[in-house]
């Protein structure tokens, strides 16, 4: 594989998610209008791996159906118990293999990890030449992250757990984000010798950094600005708060290519909307699913459309739409309710008005 394609993703979704509190697995979770884990695909094939591989535990059956339905690329890989990270991947070398060349380690919890982020850990890891590449940041609080140690050339020279660090090492801020490149060949071989002399006699991906640091291996780093990409997502309040982190790339990304948006802070755009140049966004809007607004349409304020299509110079001002089609030019009354189904165009009854709730071939009248 070249270093723009790595042979492998490996992306950890088996965990329980306990905090989340839910009968949905953690990684289902939606965030700004797709699960967490499809976030986490988007990323992974940024990297055109040769494979894609998703390791599932918790609530299996509802991941694996999930992933036949919306990710046929991906191969699934079960952890029949929670055995910790090295584990997981243990169970991916013992089912599927994981080829030559390298593989990049991720998880599902981390949807604002972005495939410009791996892209550049798996570049790292073929530059260095490395038997492992850990991708590092660095953060105000590091609590609860492992630290990473260098020596007085600012090498590499480990990991340290927060549990059993030092006053000294508890004081680092550049952690361990968890998320690896590694040789494929050697990480299949380390994962059949990792200790579970741990509290929870589990094997960890640290521990294999470790055996390779200690038996003469390179191992290098990428360390990112952004420590945002590497926060996991465990509860409802850290759900909440990648939420806003994603939306305002979203938001940021439709302005940048032409989009006005009056108010960003109260506006919510998901990742399947299609929006055009010229288009402007009022406040208190929110588009979802597969929402499409072509050029010169105005939206907003207060509207809510989600798998609508909005055409070309269209005006609407506190409509509620769901799977509706308002057709160029129409301009719909303000606090009116799409019901689904609806067909506004220019040409048809109530062509430039709508009444609430009046579907296509219903008599709609202005």
């Amino acid at each position: 594989m070249t270093v723009s394609r790595p042979a492998a993703v490996v992306i950890l979704a088996a965990g329980a998610g306990t905090r989340m509190k839910s009968q949905l697995p953690k990684v289902l979770h939606p965030i700004c209008g797709a699960p967490m884990l499809d976030h986490v695909l988007a990323a992974a094939r940024e990297l055109r791996p040769g494979q894609i591989i998703v390791v599932v535990g918790h609530r299996r059956r509802q991941v694996t159906e999930h992933l036949a339905g919306h990710a046929p690329d991906a191969r699934v890989v079960v952890q029949h118990r929670q055995g910790g990270t090295g584990h997981a991947v243990r169970a991916v070398t013992e089912t599927v293999g994981l080829g030559q060349g390298t593989v990049v380690v991720t998880y599902g919890d981390t949807p604002l990890l972005r495939g410009s982020t791996l892209a550049a850990l798996a570049a790292e890891h073929a530059t260095r030449r490395a038997a492992a590449t850990v991708l590092t940041t660095r953060m105000a609080d590091p609590t609860g992250y492992g630290r990473i140690l260098r020596d007085d050339r600012g090498a590499f020279t480990g990991i340290v757990e927060e549990a059993d660090a030092s006053a000294g090492q508890r004081a680092v801020t550049e952690v361990n984000s968890g998320v690896y490149a590694f040789d494929a060949a050697l990480l299949a071989d380390i994962v059949k010798r990792l200790p579970t002399d741990n509290a929870k006699g589990e094997e960890y991906l640290t521990d294999a950094v470790a055996i390779l640091c200690a038996e003469g291996h390179r191992v290098a780093t990428l360390t990112m600005p952004d420590d945002e990409e590497v926060r996991g997502v465990n509860d409802r309040i850290q759900l909440a708060h990648a939420r806003r982190i994603l939306n305002a790339r979203i938001l940021d990304g439709w302005m940048r290519a032409g989009v006005t948006i009056v108010d960003p802070l109260t506006t919510f755009i998901d990742a399947g909307v299609m929006l055009e140049r010229d288009v402007e966004i009022g406040p208190g809007t929110q588009l979802a699913g597969a929402t499409v607004v072509e050029t010169g349409a105005h939206v907003g304020p207060g509207c809510l459309l989600r798998d609508s299509a909005v055409g070309k110079g269209a005006v609407l001002s506190h409509v509620v739409g769901v799977s509706a089609r308002i057709g160029p030019g129409v301009t719909v009354v303000p606090f009116t309710y799409l019901a689904p189904g609806t067909d506004l165009s220019a040409g048809s009854p109530g062509g430039r008005r709508s009444v609430a709730g009046r579907p296509a071939g219903k008599g709609a009248q202005a």
